[in-house]
């Protein structure tokens, strides 16, 4: 399958750090992958509402319409994803985190087959962070790993960068070298923490997060 690359765009405002650094990761990306980028602030989704489990509503969920329709279009058609979310009190901001509840609702709807569709796809982050100290992106980068885990889709992890006003990203020289080779690491298939793997021991890659000084300084943080 021809790679597609789909840019959702989480942040609170237009150009931040954030943004910055995902354009200039999708720099290297070859000229024959299609980018299609969203702006979420663009694209606003109302709050999520859960209606599993109300009995007076059809089980099966419509299909959806409007901008939520366009959304889960782009994601139905995107080989790779790439969350771009600014660390917001240490996790995903409010808008990011809706468009991933709405993934919820998109499992609800039986004629979109949704988990099979994402299954063997790859979920990407990017995020930008006032910290020099990287371990405190954990709960964004564990949020994406489980998500990504859960259908299991391919998880290439988070390119990490730090700013504060717009534009400080361009002076962090190390994020800017990552940048240059993130989309082009192998993504392995996501696991759980608790998953065993031959070894029995979990992902190989878990302890990253916890901050091994050596890996932290390579492409990403990796759960």
């Amino acid at each position: 399958m021809t790679r597609s690359f789909l840019f959702v765009l989480g942040s609170g405002r237009t150009g931040g750090n954030t943004e910055t650094l995902a354009r200039k990761a999708a720099e290297q990306l070859p000229s024959d992958v299609e980018q299609r980028w969203i702006h979420l602030s663009d694209h606003p989704l109302p709050d999520f509402e859960d209606l599993r489990h109300d009995d007076s509503l059809p089980r099966a969920r419509p299909r959806p319409e409007g901008t939520e329709a366009l959304l889960l279009d782009a994601t139905l058609h995107a080989t790779d994803i790439v969350i771009a979310s600014p660390l917001y009190w240490y996790s995903l901001s409010a808008t990011a985190k809706r468009y991933l509840d709405y993934w919820d609702a998109w499992l609800e709807t039986p004629e979109l087959d949704f988990k099979e569709s994402l299954r063997g796809r790859t979920l990407w982050g990017v995020t930008a962070l006032a910290h020099s100290e990287e371990e405190v992106a954990g709960p964004l980068i564990d949020t994406l790993n489980h998500t990504a885990a859960f259908f299991p889709m391919r998880f290439g992890g988070v390119l990490l960068g730090n700013g504060t006003r717009p534009g400080h990203v361009l002076a962090d020289e190390q994020a800017l070298l990552r940048a240059k080779t993130f989309f082009a690491r192998e993504a392995p298939v996501a696991r759980y923490p608790y998953e065993d793997t031959a070894g029995g021991t979990t992902d190989e890659t878990a302890g990253d997060t916890a901050g091994d000084s050596d890996k932290a300084g390579d492409a990403v943080l990796t759960p």
